[in-house]
């Protein structure tokens, strides 16, 4: 079984070195870099191709969010998991638009942060259960109702379908309130990310907020 190749980025000498000794000691993964700046980060990253990138959020140089964005805009295919102290819903908002495919807080388990990173390695976003709780509060605050102004590349349907993902709705219960199947809507889904041009969920979720669709 291949190792998942690790870089850890934070600016807290400590804190980062707790992250070194934890990924060396845990079996299945391999750490391939550190970086004290997003800069360095952002330089290391291109180099190393690492599948997995756990990023701070606050640090010299350059600061996580733009360091994701440009790590991501170049190299796709490597995941971003932002471990930080920052909760408010703009951090996490913005590490999520600029591509971060997970969230978490600083005092998370060490198992949940290997846990984390395989599931970003294997494609999937995640969250911590906090953050989480606080998006999907956030998002199914307010009835989302999909309007023809926005993202006129969408069909109508699609512009629907994009309305009740906003909403916090999984493909099944998109599927059972419209009367389709669920890979129908999964294919809808796949086509409104790829004309949104965003990589999970999540993204078009902020997107779709953002737009105005409510």
């Amino acid at each position: 079984m291949e190792r998942v190749r690790v870089m850890v980025v934070d600016d807290h000498d400590n804190f980062r070195r707790g992250l070194e000794a934890m990924l060396s000691s845990a079996d299945g993964f391999e750490l391939v870099g550190t970086a004290a700046d997003g800069r360095t980060a952002v330089e290391l990253a291109l180099e190393q191709q690492p599948d997995v990138i756990l990023m701070d959020l606050h640090m010299p140089r350059l600061n996580g969010v733009e360091a994701t964005a440009r790590i991501v805009q170049s190299s796709p295919h490597i995941g971003v998991l932002v471990l930080t102290m920052m909760e408010d819903e703009d951090s996490v908002f913005a590490a999520v638009r600029a591509g971060a495919r997970g969230y978490l807080l600083k005092g998370a388990r060490r198992i949940e942060i290997l846990r984390s990173i395989e599931a970003v390695c294997a494609g999937e976003v995640i969250f911590g259960p906090g953050i989480a709780d606080r998006m999907m509060t956030y998002f199914r605050g307010v009835r989302i109702k999909p309007t023809t102004q926005a993202f006129p590349q969408l069909t109508e349907r699609e512009r629907v379908i994009l309305g009740r993902i906003a909403e916090g709705l999984e493909n099944a219960e998109i599927a059972r309130e419209l009367g389709l199947s669920v890979k129908t809507v999964r294919n809808h889904a796949s086509n409104i990310f790829a004309k949104l041009q965003v990589a999970h969920r999540a993204q078009a979720i902020i997107l779709a907020r953002e737009a105005g669709l409510e």
